[in-house]
């Protein structure tokens, strides 16, 4: 008895998904106002695993449409922001921050009002970890600069979008 359990044991552990090796920290979500058809994500991806994985896809269903989005530098101050239709490289045993002013996940046509303390349900789609369900909270009062290793720039407040 005791060896059938354990055979179960390790079949089970074997059989365990590979988003094990990816965890998502400090993830939240913002629109510029009540208004706002368009909002944006961000958090820190991690992969603690021994291979790379790749950011490929997301989806929710506060929007319309969800995208991976960056801002590029288009010269002379201009800055345009830009859908990144092959995702967001996690190296093995590194991050990747999806931060204002450079990478995020973009929510176009929202559906509802993006509040203060709301949750937006996200699914984050990995190459080979698969999807994966994340809570984000909406904080718009989250200032430039306060997030976890990421940059300063702003995000969205007079951007070109190119959409």
């Amino acid at each position: 008895m005791l060896k059938s359990l354990l055979s179960s044991a390790v079949a089970l552990t074997l059989a365990l998904p590979a988003f094990a090796d990816i965890s998502v920290a400090d993830p939240y979500a913002r629109a510029a106002g009540p208004t706002a058809k368009a909002g944006a994500a961000f958090m820190v991806i991690e992969n603690t695993g021994d291979s790379d994985d790749r950011l490929v896809g997301a989806a929710s269903d506060i929007a319309a449409r969800v995208e991976l989005h960056t801002h590029k530098d288009m010269g002379e101050g201009v800055m345009r922001m830009m859908q990144v239709e092959e995702g967001f490289a996690v190296p093995a045993g590194g991050t990747h921050a999806l931060a204002r002013g450079g990478d995020h996940v973009m929510f176009m046509g929202l559906k509802r009002p993006m509040n203060q303390g709301d949750m937006v349900t996200v699914t984050l789609t990995f190459e080979k970890a698969g999807d994966i369900e994340i809570d984000v909270p909406v904080d718009l009062e989250r200032q430039p600069g306060s997030e976890m290793q990421h940059d300063s720039a702003d995000h969205g407040d007079g951007m070109k979008m190119d959409h």
